[in-house]
């Protein structure tokens, strides 16, 4: 394997020997996005299969929540943990261990016999899943060096980040309909057989941070950090805000990850240097993942609940029903990345990105209890898919660009820390919003009533779709205040560091 420096062209923003990249590149982008796609379903496939699971292994309701908290609890803690390793120790070791070992536990909580074993088995794999995220977004933003051809691998990757949930949901529903709940585990087995196999043959390994040292003060404090604020908001939804569970958690959360900053500016070899954070466009870019990881559940979970209680879909028709959605969402993702952020800039297409999701998620809010799929969800779907698919991947592509190489890992791991805790916060919020939406409803009225318990219901949803719009018209503003003018170019004299 070689080691070559490129001298960005500083009229096109692409390396000026962008020719001699891995003639492999796109075999291992395909060999990235499987990986991306196996740890994205993750966060929806099991959902589906819940009820199944809590039948045949008799764990309460109460606990029914832990069987999603543990695998985000773990992701999320760990991400950048998992990113550094796979800077300081190779990024093709870091992601073979993290397929094998997400596989493993996925082998693991399908042959559960009981509620320890699966819950065991799901932070097992969120685990796993913080080192292999990391590893394969930093091998994407270091194998693709030309700014056209990393656009298009973006757009494919930032599709798979923003449709994986839906697609989850799909396979969820397909899986526990014609096999076993199970299944929605075991078939990461399978798809991490092709994703090592892929691995192992095409990618090189290189160590660009192979002479700095891990945080580990600092790796110590922002685990705890994310742990507490996730573990927090998680608490929300069961013990409610006055609960010190939930405030308890979230204002350590904050003073750890205080303590955090505070100590990678004086830290000798920071997990996260703060050069990452400083250039305006990658922040911005940070945020609205985040702003689309809490306002996207609005649309998953809610929209799941009301398909299937209301609609009566079986849980392989409502994974379906997405499929619109992630079509729009695909589309947009190779328009936005390709063609309209090249030419417009970022603060023009996110926002609008954004007021578009902001559109449809305001237009969901007319479901009533006699409407219908191909009028009340399916053009709703579409528009909100698309506006989702111009904010995701160049956001994505915006927020590890430009990084120096021995920062990738842990950049990427930043980006996939804030969809993660982003997905947390939004669902704690819309849960608790929507509980108390559909309680306020029934006051007064007959709580007994089979009408007045279905409309409450359905008043818990589009209160939910309300609150999502209003995440998506806060990153509207927000993008369009915080990203630069014009295109994003790299610095003409900065270097880009290619393995092949």
């Amino acid at each position: 394997m070689s080691q070559k420096t490129l001298t960005d062209d500083p009229r096109t923003g692409t390396g000026a020997a962008a020719h001699d990249a891995s003639p492999r590149r796109w075999w291992i982008l395909a060999v990235i996005a499987v990986a991306q796609l196996m740890v994205v379903l993750d966060a929806t496939i099991v959902n589906i299969a819940l009820p199944s699971a809590q039948r045949d292994l008799g764990f309460s309701d109460g606990n029914r929540q832990w069987i999603v908290t543990a695998y985000a609890l773990a992701f999320a803690s760990l991400l950048l943990l998992g990113g550094r390793i796979a800077d300081l120790f190779g990024r093709k070791p870091a992601f073979l261990v993290g397929v094998v070992g997400f596989a493993g536990a996925s082998a693991l909580g399908g042959a559960a016999n009981g509620f320890t074993m699966l819950v065991t088995a799901r932070a097992l794999q969120g685990a796993f899943g913080a080192l292999l995220a990391p590893a394969a977004l930093s091998l994407l933003n270091t194998t693709f060096t030309d700014a056209r051809e990393r656009a298009r691998a973006f757009s494919v990757y930032g599709a798979i980040a923003g449709a994986g949930g839906a697609v989850g949901l799909l396979l969820g529903g397909l899986l526990t309909d014609a096999l076993d709940w199970r299944w929605t585990l075991y078939v990461n087995v399978a798809i991490a057989v092709i994703a090592f196999a892929g691995g192992w043959i095409l990618l090189g390994n290189h160590r660009d941070a192979s002479h700095a040292k891990l945080d580990v003060p600092g790796t110590v404090l922002v685990a705890a950090g994310l742990f507490s604020v996730v573990y927090g908001f998680s608490n929300a939804e069961s013990h409610h805000w006055h609960s010190p569970l939930t405030w308890g958690f979230l204002l350590a959360g904050a003073l750890l990850l205080a303590a955090f900053a505070w100590w990678q500016t004086r830290a000798a070899h920071p997990l996260l240097p703060l050069r990452i954070l400083l250039d305006r466009d990658r922040s911005a870019s940070f945020l609205a993942v985040l702003i689309t990881g809490a306002g996207m559940f609005g649309v998953f979970l809610f929209l799941t609940y009301y398909l299937q209680l209301n609609l009566g879909f079986s849980p392989t028709k409502t994974g379906v029903a997405f499929l619109p959605m992630v079509g729009a969402l695909m589309v947009a993702a190779q328009l936005g990345t390709t063609l309209l952020v090249p030419r417009l800039g970022p603060k023009t297409v996110i926002p609008l990105g954004f007021a578009i999701a902001m559109a449809g998620m305001a237009w969901l809010t007319g479901i009533d209890l006699g409407s219908h799929y191909s009028a009340a969800v399916l053009p709703q779907l579409i528009v909100t898919g698309f506006g989702l698919g111009l904010v995701m991947p160049p956001a994505m592509q915006l927020a590890t660009g430009g990084v120096a190489a021995e920062d990738a890992g842990v950049a990427s791991a930043s980006v996939n820390a804030m969809q993660q805790v982003g997905g947390s916060v939004g669902t704690a919020l819309l849960n608790t919003l929507a509980t108390s939406a559909a309680t306020h409803y029934v006051a007064g009225r007959d709580a007994t009533s089979k009408l007045v318990q279905a409309q409450a219901t359905i008043e818990s949803y589009t209160t939910a779709f309300w609150w999502s719009a209003g995440f998506f018209a806060a990153g509207t503003v927000l993008a369009f205040l915080l990203y630069r003018r014009g295109v994003p170019r790299q610095d003409a004299g900065a270097a880009t560091v290619v393995h092949m």
